[in-house]
């Protein structure tokens, strides 16, 4: 026998701890519904949570990666374009230098065009640059592309990279060559380049332009830094037919130096001590100067300065040198290509692994809608009805007034 109590209502408090419990699971899932996901926090479910904040995170890496990998599948494209497109230009230069091999030619107008397919070889390795970075002008030896995110079963994280090897098809380059004579005691004294430091108020320093290593030849090219600013020359034909050429070049530094404007710095060229600059930082910082030397033909087609078909001799040794010439422009392009290749086959793998990870993630901490809204809709109505029975379970005590009448 039930007892009928004013103080104690169980009906109401069945009814009561049912819609708590309803509006609980329909605040979770009006927050599925609102938010697409089954697990939103680390409350809704810590292992989970931790496990998709990982991914998410190696997703964000893989990002990365992949612009990385485009920077540098673009990089290494310029410079397989460049050598494809020296290529040419050689294939083009043998067919003059084949045609020279006859006598009854005008070998001078063919060499004119050969000297013109000089510089454009020049012109196309000089511009052939992504970002700065040149991979076939002589000034990298490699190039290092972050390819990817490797995580061990431990949790622990590394990066691999692919390396791109550049080519030297320069017609120039840094050789040994005693062509430098610094005075002070920080420099490197009889080289192909010399570093002073200039301290402020003051400083005095010497550099020596010599000729006790090899004689300059034409397209010879001396560099000074001083600073953050650079000037060079670039020796001529009449250079090296003058008996100072060491002098012409100093002069010409100098001027051009001077025509920089570095506050405080002077730079003096005394003929009694020929082809030595001095220079004086009379400035309120210190000065770093530094020199390079570059052969004109000490490069990777640096064979190529000497083709000259203005003779049947010129034009008989040229043959022999435009095959070796082309085979190396053959070899880059070749190497260069495979690298591209392999960048993009890296690339398309980050993508589709990028994408496998996103789906991981969403088949762990995405709500299924369906079920959502259909869940939704049934809590409703259990809300609705909870009401209902509570209301009703509230009613209830009133039925005992009944009996006092």
């Amino acid at each position: 026998m039930n007892l009928s109590s004013i103080l104690t209502n169980n009906g109401a408090m069945v009814a009561l701890q049912t819609l708590k419990s309803i509006n609980l699971g329909l605040a979770e899932t009006q927050s599925q519904v609102s938010t697409g996901k089954s697990v939103s926090s680390a409350k809704d479910n810590s292992a989970v949570w931790a496990i998709s904040k990982v991914m998410e995170s190696d997703v964000r890496g893989f990002k990365s990666i992949s612009d990385s990998l485009s920077l540098g599948q673009s990089t290494v494209a310029v410079a397989r374009q460049a050598a494809e497109t020296v290529t040419n230009l050689l294939t083009q230069m043998k067919e003059k230098i084949v045609a020279a091999q006859e006598d009854n030619v005008d070998r001078t107008k063919i060499n004119a065009d050969v000297t013109a397919l000089k510089g454009q070889v020049d012109s196309v390795i000089a511009a052939a640059q992504f970002n700065g970075l040149n991979l076939v002008d002589g000034s990298a030896a490699s190039a290092s592309i972050l390819s990817s995110l490797n995580r061990d079963s431990s949790g622990n994280v590394s990066s691999s990279s692919i390396t791109v090897t550049a080519w030297d098809m320069s017609t120039g380059g840094y050789v040994a060559n005693d062509i430098f004579s610094g005075s002070s005691t920080g420099s490197s004294s009889g080289g192909d380049t010399v570093a002073l430091v200039l301290d402020a108020s003051g400083g005095n320093e010497q550099i020596e332009i010599l000729e006790n290593g090899s004689a300059f030849v034409a397209g010879d090219k001396v560099s000074l830094t001083v600073g953050s600013e650079t000037v060079s020359y670039t020796v001529t034909a009449d250079d090296v037919a003058a008996t100072t050429t060491a002098d012409i070049v100093a002069v010409a530094l100098k001027n051009k130096i001077d025509n920089l404007g570095i506050s405080g710095l002077v730079v003096d060229y005394d003929s009694g001590t020929p082809s030595t600059l001095d220079f004086t930082n009379n400035g309120t910082v210190d000065l770093s100067v530094s020199g390079q030397f570059t052969n004109a033909g000490s490069g990777g087609l640096g064979a190529m300065a000497g083709i000259d078909v203005s003779s049947g001799a010129g034009a008989s040794s040229a043959l022999a040198t435009i095959e070796t010439l082309i085979d190396r422009a053959i070899d880059a392009a070749s190497s260069f290509g495979s690298v591209e290749g392999r960048i993009q086959t890296q690339s398309d793998f980050i993508s589709s692994l990028t994408d496998s990870l996103k789906s991981g993630i969403g088949a762990m901490v995405d709500a299924d809608m369906e079920e959502a809204s259909a869940r939704l809709q049934a809590l409703q109505v259990q809300q609705q009805l909870g009401v209902q029975a509570l209301s009703i379970a509230n009613q209830a005590p009133q039925s005992l007034l009944a009996l006092f009448r």
